[in-house]
């Protein structure tokens, strides 16, 4: 069992890689800044009011203005599959009340509007330990 935020989790997809692979290519020319600053309004909304501060800078724009949005999905959600994870305890509470979803961490730039998904885990009552 792993954990991540202080949840037992399983099936951890980190996208450490692709972000490099993404942000060399950018470098190198391949992709323009217009490529991969396309944040959706609602995702730079979420990222502006309620996304958690993350340490460090922007990959694209130096900028120190990094957030992290939180997206839950899952079939026995039902209408609150899509949903940001707001307010922070309301990840407990979920864990609480399902068997399984999965959880879906978004980095932002607010500056900039650079996006990139971080990782997905599984978490629920299945995972609880």
């Amino acid at each position: 069992m792993h954990r991540y935020n202080d949840r037992a989790v399983r099936g951890i997809t980190d996208y450490t890689l692709a972000k490099r692979a993404v942000i060399a290519e950018f470098r190198r020319g391949g992709l323009t800044r217009l490529d991969i600053c396309d944040a959706h309004p609602e995702l730079m909304r979420a990222a502006r009011n309620i996304g958690r501060p993350k340490p460090g800078t922007c990959p694209v724009c130096t900028g120190s203005t990094l957030r992290e949005v939180r997206y839950v999905f899952g079939d026995q959600l039902k209408d609150l599959s899509g949903r940001v994870v707001y307010p922070e305890n309301w990840v407990k509470e979920l864990v609480d009340a399902y068997d399984e979803f999965r959880c879906y961490v978004v980095e932002v730039c607010i500056e900039c509007s650079w996006n990139h998904l971080a990782a997905c885990y599984l978490l629920g009552r299945s995972f609880a330990g």
